[in-house]
């Protein structure tokens, strides 16, 4: 367990706990000892009668921001199941590497893309083959040099967001500190929060929305 590395419980429930996860822990367990440590592990060891499996959706990595745990096998299928029909609404906030200059202030970049067999877990532009990703936009403002970024994903792919910020059919611009397609030397770089959640909650059906101020 990396001692630097702390998950902020936001909310907890019978059913279910909202955490702001640190950029640089994993979501859930990698392969090896040396990636066990996760915020699923960490929910586990904090509630002993939580579901093995309790993640109905994960952050990358090197994501920080709002992460929804469940901790009953009921409320893991209700929400896995709204966030694989795109029933909850996600926005993040991101620092691109750069300034953007564009006529619009906001708009839609759709961009097909896959996972480059060759060098995971790099995802590529792919017209042929490639899964559509799609998400809202808008800029914030500049800020030292930067742009500062809302999105509102549609779809949830691997990657999405960092593809569509550093790919040239996108902004063109990476994500400051992405260390895979941008500039970034190691974990707990990137400046991509996940700022806020809205799903129906599992028990009642009435729509929560929880918010986390990015750290940047």
């Amino acid at each position: 367990m990396n001692p630097d590395l702390q998950i902020k419980i936001l909310h907890e429930e019978a059913e279910f706990v909202v955490v702001e996860k640190p950029s640089g822990m994993l979501s859930v367990p990698g392969r090896g000892p040396e990636k066990a440590d996760c915020v699923t592990a960490r929910i586990r060891a904090l509630y002993p009668d939580c579901i093995e499996q309790p993640a109905p959706h994960r952050l990358d990595m090197d994501t920080s921001g709002i992460l929804l745990v469940t901790l009953t096998a009921e409320a893991h299928r209700n929400l896995s199941r709204q966030f694989q029909e795109r029933e909850t609404k996600k926005r993040y906030i991101a620092l691109l590497d750069g300034i953007l200059e564009r006529d619009e202030d906001s708009g839609t970049i759709e961009l097909p893309f896959r996972l480059d067999i060759d060098n995971r877990p790099h995802q590529i532009y792919d017209p042929e083959f490639g899964k559509m990703g799609i998400s809202h936009w808008k800029k914030v403002g500049d800020e030292n040099g930067q742009s500062r970024i809302e999105f509102v994903p549609v779809t949830g792919r691997t990657h999405q967001l960092r593809l569509h910020s550093a790919h040239e059919k996108g902004f063109g611009i990476p994500i400051v500190g992405d260390p895979l397609y941008g500039n970034g030397t190691g974990p707990a770089e990137m400046r991509l929060h996940a700022c806020e959640l809205t799903f129906s909650h599992p028990t009642t059906g009435e729509q929560t929305t929880f918010y986390s101020e990015p750290p940047f």
